[in-house]
């Protein structure tokens, strides 16, 4: 019993480090991890710089080994600590930190794999939670809600979208098809309708006939119109989504995070607090 109590104490201390940030410890702990995220990164893009490659090839791979191996200690700790490991592996955090990892290792059999680990940029997204900025926090919190609640609005417009773009793809193939503009398939004239509405315009298809320009300064025009529906539709949720924001304290069993200020258990697997 003493060692069962011995070893969940060192559990819930290791969770306490890494996953939270009230304590000088977990702090400091987070603030290295984000210095070693930042150098990683760095050492990949310079590595694929030819000339830097070719001068410091055999010091990047230290540092690009010794970097991995550390982060593979910290994702082995994060395991560990949690009362239910696969409820960390298969979260969004676990996920990307094993991804984190992965293209070292892979880049002993597969050549190249090894420049895929600036995914670990995405672990920079821990700098909300690990400084505990609490405006950010908030704001983060806000337009992931506004988001998941507008999902629906947003995927009945880009619905009305792509029939536009649809319409008026196949429209200018039938006017321009012939004339050697460069619209030789519907597909490619929905390419450019894309283009056009989306206020991009690369230039390298254009109308020549009179009735294709008409067309295209009537979707230019729309473009305009097209872009700020989604800016209003979020912008709206925003508004409701600030009313109900949550803490981040993260649960030792599950490490997941959103509980009521006053909650003594978890409300996604049931783990005490």
């Amino acid at each position: 019993m003493s060692n069962h109590n011995s070893r969940t104490k060192a559990r819930l201390r290791v969770h306490e480090i890494i996953f939270e940030a009230d304590t000088a410890a977990g702090k400091a702990f987070d603030l290295v991890l984000l210095i070693l995220i930042l150098l990683s990164v760095a050492v990949v893009m310079m590595e694929s710089v030819e000339e830097l490659d070719q001068r410091y090839s055999q010091l990047f791979s230290i540092l690009e080994w010794s970097m991995t191996i550390l982060f593979t200690i910290e994702y082995g700790l994060r395991i560990y600590s949690i009362g239910r490991p696969w409820k960390y592996i298969t979260s969004f955090y676990g996920i990307v930190d094993l991804f984190a990892i992965l293209p070292t290792y892979l880049g002993l059999f597969f050549v190249g794999t090894h420049y895929l680990v600036t995914i670990r940029a995405l672990r920079l997204l821990r700098v909300f939670r690990i400084l505990k900025l609490t405006q950010y926090l908030s704001e983060s919190a806000t337009l992931l809600q506004a988001l998941r609640a507008s999902r629906r609005k947003i995927t009945i417009f880009l619905g009305v979208v792509m029939t536009i773009v649809c319409i008026v793809g196949s429209s200018m193939y039938l006017i321009e098809y012939d004339q050697g503009s460069g619209f030789t398939s519907i597909p490619r004239s929905m390419y450019w309708a894309i283009v056009t509405i989306t206020t991009v315009g690369y230039g390298d298809i254009a109308p020549v006939t009179t009735l294709g320009q008409f067309l295209s300064v009537i979707l230019m025009v729309t473009g305009y119109a097209v872009l700020a529906v989604p800016s209003g539709i979020i912008s709206v949720e925003i508004v409701q989504a600030q009313k109900n924001i949550l803490p981040t304290q993260s649960c030792p069993e599950c490490s997941r995070e959103g509980h009521d200020e006053d909650a003594a258990f978890c409300k996604y697997c049931g783990g005490e607090l």
